[in-house]
Formats: structure tokens, sequence, C-alpha cells
């Protein structure tokens, strides 16, 4: 089965882990702080690596300290995780609409939204596009909300020549397998803000302080550390940071095989009856993630279900958060983002990743060809 997207190790990967297992340090070591600096070269803003995009999203939310009575406006075109960290800290989740071309939040759906209980304004730069930043910047500024991007997919993106990291208070990043890079498990925090990434930080490893300047009570001992508010066990092992920081390396390379497939699923799908293609906007300087089109006139679950037997392991990115079970359970109901639930009905994510070879990208469109001509 051709997968829709999957990792890129080289040798350079794999020695930089055996160098990490072969050292004094596995878990916290100085090779977290080397991949967070490495990050920080990338995305132009300090970061906290984590255990994962979805824990990076749950830090965030409690860095912005989120709770109970509070609401956080966000897309349902995602993963789940961009909108239960927020439940899980008790506040109330509102799903806006999303752009026809973009599939990214609408932000005249956003602001038709907020309220005086808005706390955080949510966006996902869905399939490596960012999402229109100042226009949401300027929403969050007027509601004192606070602008949290979910950058999954986008880590490599730029928006009108700033990169992905620089554009909210808050940028969550996953390095999963088939996402820009990977760290087998992992992602970051990345912000603009001190004070929101101290929390962070702190928040990844169970609350603990350690830092003399920061204690109520300084004169303990070497030993001593103090626990202010609550947090979790987030951290990301050296081990892993090492792949990470190789990977990072790779990352001009990534970006330059993504760019060439993409354009050459641009030039082969080109007009074809039945079939609309991802868009890209001026200023915008996507690192994609995806690659999602949209299979016209009802015919999108035959296409899935012909293109995967044979052999071609295409998805649906995503269901609508709410349709979810735990979602419909707390009230939400379908029909409340038409638009993004057209889109789902339609979307399909054809495979990209770094070692698809254009005769096995040939393959994928020739089959979807030959299905929609029948």
């Amino acid at each position: 089965m051709l997968p829709y997207g999957r990792q890129s190790i080289d040798q350079s990967d794999v020695e930089a882990v055996v160098a990490a297992l072969g050292s004094d340090w596995l878990t916290t070591g100085p090779r977290v702080g080397q991949f967070e600096a490495d990050i920080e070269a990338v995305v132009g803003a300090p970061c906290a690596v984590v255990t994962n995009g979805s824990t990076a999203l749950h830090a965030a939310y409690a860095a912005a300290r989120v709770g109970a009575g509070d609401e956080v406006i966000t897309t349902p075109m995602t993963f789940v995780a961009t909108a239960s960290g927020a439940s899980m800290l008790g506040a109330a989740v509102v799903f806006a609409d999303v752009e026809q071309d973009t599939a990214n939040i609408d932000p005249a759906a956003v602001e038709a939204l907020v309220t005086e209980r808005t706390k955080a304004i949510t966006t996902v730069d869905y399939a490596g596009h960012p999402a229109e930043y100042d226009a949401l910047r300027t929403i969050a500024d007027r509601a004192g909300a606070v602008l949290i991007a979910d950058a999954a997919h986008a880590i490599g993106s730029s928006y009108r020549g700033r990169p992905v990291g620089t554009l909210a208070d808050l940028t969550t990043l996953s390095f999963f397998p088939t996402k820009n890079l990977t760290t087998a498990e992992g992602g970051a925090v990345v912000s603009t803000r001190p004070d929101l990434l101290q929390r962070v930080r702190d928040f990844r490893t169970v609350g603990s302080i350690r830092d003399e300047s920061r204690l109520r009570h300084p004169d303990e001992g070497g030993w001593y550390y103090e626990v202010h508010e609550f947090g979790l066990n987030y951290r990301l092992p050296d081990v892993l940071c090492a792949l990470g920081s190789s990977q990072l390396r790779r990352l001009a390379e990534f970006k330059t095989r993504r760019k060439h497939l993409t354009a050459r699923y641009d030039d082969l799908l080109a007009d074809v009856p039945g079939l609309r293609l991802p868009t890209q906007r001026d200023g915008v300087e996507p690192m994609r993630h995806l690659y999602p089109v949209r299979i016209l006139d009802g015919r999108r679950r035959e296409v899935y279900d012909r293109l995967r037997a044979a052999g071609i392991g295409v998805q649906v990115n995503y269901i609508p958060v709410y349709w979810h079970p735990v979602y419909r359970d707390l009230g939400y109901r379908r029909g409340m983002c038409p638009v993004a639930e057209a889109f789902y009905a339609e979307e399909l994510s054809l495979p990209l990743f770094v070692d698809l070879g254009d005769d096995d990208q040939d393959r994928v469109v020739e089959a979807l060809l030959d299905i929609l001509k029948n």
C-alpha cells in the first residue's frame, strides 16, 4: 500500500539517534536545548519541546490560563486535539466556519462569535497553508484574547514574509511521522511572549520550578524545588530531540521536494472534470503537509474505496470535530458550520511525502483519472 504520508529517515538521522543512545542522557539532557535552539532558528521565536502535538495544544491552553467559564473559538476542520485540549481544561469550545478555498478558519465567522468570555482564538494552518493571521490578530487584540496557532501542518511555511511561529502569541507544532519533519512522537510550543513560554516550560515538567530567583524558599538546599501550579510530564526525551535536530537540517530539502510534488499534482490534475484542486493565496508560501483535493458530484466515498483497493493510501482530513460523539454528547449538532461540512464531504488527501517518487505520483494520478472517467 502506497501511504498518504510517511517519514524520511537517512543515515545522518540514524547516526544522530545512535550517538544520543550512547551518551549519558536519554531523557532531559543537552539535546533538548539544542533542538529548541534549532527550532527557534527556523521559526523565529523561542520554544519548549513536548511529547507530541496534542500535548503542545494542552500546554498552550494551560499557559493561556484557559479554564471553566472561558470560551475558545476554533475551527472544526482539524484533528480533535485542537479543541479537546481546551475542553479538558473546562472551557467551552465555539466552532467557527471555514473559508471556501483554503478550509482555514474564516475571520468573519470568528468575529461574529466573539463574546466577553472569549479567552483564546485558535486557528489551524490546514494542509500547511497559513491562515489569515493579520485579520485574526486584529480580532484577538480587540477581544483581549490570546491568539493560538495550531501549526501542526505548517513548520517551514510563511505568511507575508513572516515564518509560522512568529504570527501568534502561541504556536504549536507536531513532529509525528507524517508531518513535515519527525521525532517519531514529538511536538513543540513556540511563543513570541516570554511569560507564556515560561508557563509552558513549567507545565511540561509537572509544574516543578528550580530557578532560585523564582523560589519562595530559596535557601533550602541544592535539592530543593517547588510546584506553584499543577502540570504534567510532557518532556520530550533527548534521544528524540537528537532525531529532530538532524531532521531540521534537512528541512530545506524536504520543502523543495514537497514543492516539486505539489507543482506536479497541480499540472497533472489541472482542469479535470469532477475535481477541485487546493488553492494558494498571494503572500503565502506553504510547505504543504497534505495535498487535499475535492471530489465533486458525491463521488468521494467511491473514489476513496477504489483508490485504496488499488493500493493507494488516500486519506480524509478531517471529520468535523463536533461530529465526534464526545462533542455530540455535549450538545453540539451537525449543521453548525456548513462550509466545513461541505468541504469534509468532498475532501480527499492524495499521497504526499518527501520520498514519494515521480513514478509513484504518476501512478496515483493515472488511477484517479481512470476512476473519475468511469
